[in-house]
């Protein structure tokens, strides 16, 4: 069962995120999870100018994913930053590219997932998940968001991200706040998670054939 992360990370927040989600889906036995990032699209020398091209740094070896490539998971979970309420061009960019898999029915039955991060507390990561589903469902895809059986999304005693709708961190309006422990648990769940509804729809079509 392969479930890819793939995910587009600006100062590395997202990639934060990403590697505790592709750990939940690990904890599953029978799960492969792959780590995968969309095309840059800002100019190297704007990248350098704003700290982000030291920061990608981090994740350099993660390879870049094509389109064609999500067919061959069971599942993915994405992630994006927050654009004004909406996720970041490069994933847009990417997804723009997928119209042969569309076409094909390709990504038809495939659990799909979404995680996010804001600047701010109310900056738009729900908008942004909820508007990404919409991409999913012209796919075909079995949206899964986090359920509230993940108590933690409903902590109150810290500043947290997280909502029904996926795993969210809150990188503060310099960028300096990283993913906190409960916001990388959530994503850990949220994993986990997409790994055991793959499974049991794996396990379910198998038995239908």
């Amino acid at each position: 069962m392969k479930i890819q992360v793939v995910f587009y990370s600006m100062y590395g927040h997202i990639h934060r995120m990403a590697q505790a989600v592709a750990q939940g889906v690990a904890s599953v036995e029978g799960a492969e999870a792959s780590l995968w990032r969309v095309p840059e699209l800002v100019p190297d020398k704007a990248l350098e100018a704003s700290g982000a091209k030291a920061a990608q740094a981090a994740f350099a070896d993660v390879p870049i994913i094509a389109p064609a490539q999500l067919a061959e998971a069971d599942a993915i979970i994405f992630g994006t930053p927050t654009r004004f309420g909406n996720m970041a061009a490069q994933m847009r960019n990417f997804l723009d590219q997928t119209g042969k898999l569309w076409l094909a029915g390709s990504l038809i039955g495939k659990v799909g997932s979404v995680f996010a991060s804001s600047a701010t507390q109310h900056g738009g990561q729900e908008s942004t998940i909820l508007s990404f589903h919409t991409t999913l469902l012209h796919q075909g895809m079995i949206i899964v968001g986090l359920p509230y059986s993940e108590q933690r999304q409903m902590t109150i005693s810290e500043i947290s991200g997280g909502s029904p709708y996926g795993a969210s961190t809150i990188a503060g309006p310099d960028g300096s706040r990283l993913p906190s422990e409960n916001e990388l648990a959530m994503a850990r769940f949220q994993g986990r998670h997409v790994a055991e509804i793959t499974a049991a729809l794996t396990r379910g079509r198998s038995a239908m054939v």
